[in-house]
């Protein structure tokens, strides 16, 4: 009886002890506490869910300041410091907050420039105290001493540092993913860029072009008279329809992408006589006007045959003369610069 007495009174002992550790962290010891900042933010959140239109944005910019507050302050009561520095853990916090507060959305709260900015902001939250004097009631802006302004200057530059350094991350980034084209390219003499995965044999965005454009030239040639094909392919012809029809396919197609401007379509036509009848080859050329590792930079060609195609060569009165195409199936990658265009 003696010892379940003893375990029921345990359980109550204990009871008690993790009511008043919760009780102490959750109720303010005063008005003017730590506390008081987080509850009024979740209060501000709170109303900010049932109010509309600009009311519940001030409501929820209000939140946003309670809960950078009650977190500084809480987190400055005994600052726990990050290995190295002087900068307080809870400012890296705070720092943060901040961050998501001037630069998230509310479609993405972590952006990237939250990110950029979080160490310089954290820094500088660090340093402000550094500048003022006295208590909560009775402060007043005083000038560090020199060796704290040593201590201060180099923690701000090393955050400015590494928030450069995380900038040119996502400025890397984000041109391996608009210009998708040169995760073909060498970076072996790079000494800021390293390449993590495979490389790519050739780059797809090229070819893509040319596949797309060959089946709209064959329509275009195909079965037309052959005076009318040959009136074609002369060179100020042949140029500006291959060209117009080239920055279709790119804008459709690599419309995504802002390397869209570093390709060019270009043709290039040659006339070889087969017999009494006229041939003809037309180079269709992918051509990519970006930054390469090579000078010359590179090109993806795909070539057709054009011939003279006799109709009906047994009935003269049905008699009539088109054209007919062939074109590669594969295309040919080529590094350097592509032919010169006839005039």
């Amino acid at each position: 009886m003696n010892t379940l007495l003893k375990d029921v009174f345990g359980v109550f002992k204990f009871a008690e002890g993790l009511y008043a550790g919760i009780r102490k962290v959750l109720v303010p010891p005063k008005a003017y506490s730590w506390q008081t900042f987080i509850y009024m933010s979740v209060f501000s959140w709170v109303l900010s869910y049932f109010a509309t239109g600009y009311i519940k944005d001030i409501i929820a910019f209000c939140g946003w300041l309670f809960l950078i507050a009650g977190t500084a302050w809480y987190t400055t009561e005994d600052p726990l410091r990050v290995p190295g520095t002087f900068m307080p853990v809870g400012a890296v916090i705070t720092g943060f907050l901040v961050s998501v507060f001037a630069f998230g959305d509310q479609r993405d709260v972590i952006t990237p420039r939250t990110i950029v900015f979080w160490p310089t902001i954290s820094a500088l939250i660090t340093a402000i105290p550094e500048f003022i004097e006295g208590n909560d009631t009775d402060a007043k802006a005083r000038i560090p001493k020199p060796e704290d302004r040593q201590r201060i200057i180099i923690l701000v530059a090393s955050s400015m540092l590494l928030s450069c350094w995380i900038q040119f991350y996502f400025v890397v980034d984000n041109w391996s993913r608009q210009y998708p084209s040169l995760h073909a390219d060498t970076f072996e003499r790079s000494t800021i860029v390293v390449r993590v995965e495979k490389a790519a044999k050739i780059p797809e965005n090229g070819a893509l072009i040319l596949e797309k454009l060959q089946p709209i030239i064959v329509q275009e040639i195909a079965g037309r008279p052959w005076s009318e094909v040959e009136k074609w392919l002369l060179p100020e012809n042949v140029q500006q329809r291959v060209g117009i029809l080239g920055r279709q396919v790119i804008q459709k197609n690599l419309g995504k992408y802002e390397e869209k401007a570093m390709w060019r379509v270009e043709p290039r036509v040659a006339n070889t006589k087969s017999g009494i009848s006229s041939e003809y080859i037309l180079d269709l050329l992918s051509i990519w006007i970006g930054p390469s590792s090579n000078p010359r930079g590179y090109y993806f060609k795909k070539s057709c045959e054009i011939k003279e195609l006799v109709t009906a060569p047994n009935n003269p009165e049905n008699k009539a003369t088109v054209a007919e195409i062939e074109c590669d199936p594969a295309n040919k990658f080529i590094a350097g610069s592509p032919p010169l265009q006839q005039q």
